[in-house]
């Protein structure tokens, strides 16, 4: 474990390093791309991906589905868990009272512990088909971006834009860099566009 610490602090270095020869020894002039908006030194960007995601209108709109469907699931859930509850409170109800034999009580319980395995089969399920629709969800929203940027790198004109977030490898930046506002705007424009 110590070497693996090792390790990575050995490539962070490294990682910085690299990016501080490449703003260094680069072309200190900023340049003018064709729309007019100037290029760092370095060609380097970053923008604040938190912010790009929660602000991203694609996101909002796929988590408010992601959100209904969980309320679906969750009335589903509610529904067969009452129905047992109801199963649970009758058996108990005619077993205390003697109203059914011991042959019949038997087969009761046993038809209520199924019906309480597959409560949890369903609930495992549904949690498992939410849990993956959530990481599907979150994977075509980041692809959006990095396509979006990718098809628009010659407006942008940077070598490289990093994500920043709480917790990245980004521990700091140079808010001149920061292009968040600009790409949230372009990529919302795009995707209302093509939302229509």
């Amino acid at each position: 474990m110590k070497k693996l610490s090792v390790i990575l602090y050995v490539v962070i270095f490294l990682a910085i390093a690299g990016l501080y020869l490449l703003h260094f020894t680069g072309n200190k002039k900023c340049s003018q791309s064709e729309t007019g908006s100037s290029v760092p030194a370095g060609g380097i960007a970053y923008v604040n991906i938190d912010s790009i995601i929660y602000k991203f209108d694609m996101f909002t709109d796929r988590r408010n589905e992601l959100m209904d469907k969980q309320k679906k699931a969750e009335a589903e859930l509610t529904s067969k868990g009452s129905q047992y509850e109801r199963g649970a409170r009758d058996y108990q109800e005619k077993v205390q009272k003697g109203l059914v034999t011991r042959a019949t009580a038997a087969e009761m319980e046993q038809a209520l512990v199924q019906q309480q395995q597959e409560l949890v089969t369903l609930r495992d399920q549904l949690q498992g088909s939410l849990i993956e629709e959530e990481q599907v969800m979150n994977r075509q929203v980041i692809d959006y971006i990095t396509t979006f940027l990718e098809e628009n790198k010659s407006e942008y004109n940077y070598q490289y834009i990093f994500g920043k977030s709480f917790g990245s490898v980004v521990l700091y930046s140079d808010s001149t860099l920061d292009i968040t506002q600009k790409v949230l705007e372009a990529l919302n424009k795009k995707y209302q566009t093509e939302k229509k």
